[in-house]
């Protein structure tokens, strides 16, 4: 069972809720799929059953289609937030942790192309891998954050946290004038270019600037 931990593995009390996932929110990652780059958030929601810890293995579906990584920055609530402001949603934030935003990116192209919501791509069990969270106070937000997924030992995502076309705490504030943030709720921040396919013995580290580093591998 899914349970928010520090980096250090204790357990932080904070109940586990919705994940609030952003669309598209780098530029380049837009561009490789060919979507248009966006003038306001794209968001989508992963329930809690999608939310597992990122230290272990990561099962895959099988007879799906290709499912494709998508490395974030995730950010842990730990605050009600409804009609924030950007400093609101700032005090708000508890912790900065990285996950996996995984994607049936088959059925998604299939759904896109009927005009019709991801969900089924984007929200099934699982589909949320999450490590463990750096506590915000020792996070400095003058410095833009890095995220790196290495596959096989290979880079295949590097980005940052100045690269957002919105950027975290505005995200965050603007999410919550759509729907209220509750304690415990999760917002994945975006993924930027290289996303691609995962198979069975593949070997991950993912990076969270110089805060931890998961190594796991999928099933």
């Amino acid at each position: 069972m899914y349970a928010h931990k520090w980096i250090d593995g204790s357990e932080i009390g904070l109940p586990v809720g919705k994940a609030v996932c952003v669309g598209r929110n780098y530029a380049e990652h837009a561009r490789e799929l060919g979507n248009d780059v966006p003038t306001e958030p794209l968001l989508f929601i992963k329930p809690a059953t999608a939310l597992c810890d990122l230290n272990e293995p990561l099962v895959l579906p099988q007879d799906r289609g290709a499912v494709h990584h998508e490395v974030e920055i995730v950010v842990l609530l730990g605050a009600p937030l409804t009609n924030a402001s950007p400093e609101e949603a700032h005090a708000a934030i508890a912790g900065y942790g990285v996950g996996l935003d995984l994607t049936l990116r088959d059925m998604q192209n299939a759904l896109k192309d009927k005009g019709q919501p991801w969900e089924k791509a984007k929200a099934f069990d699982g589909a949320a891998p999450v490590s463990g969270f750096v506590e915000a106070r020792g996070v400095s937000t003058r410095q833009n954050l890095s995220i790196m997924l290495e596959v096989n030992d290979d880079v295949r995502q590097h980005g940052h946290s100045g690269q957002m076309l919105f950027p975290i705490f505005p995200l965050v504030a603007e999410i919550s004038r759509h729907f209220t943030l509750l304690p415990g709720d999760l917002v994945y921040t975006g993924t930027p270019a290289g996303v691609g396919p995962l198979t069975s013995g593949d070997r991950l580290v993912v990076k969270l600037g110089n805060f931890l580093a998961v190594r796991t591998e999928v099933a």
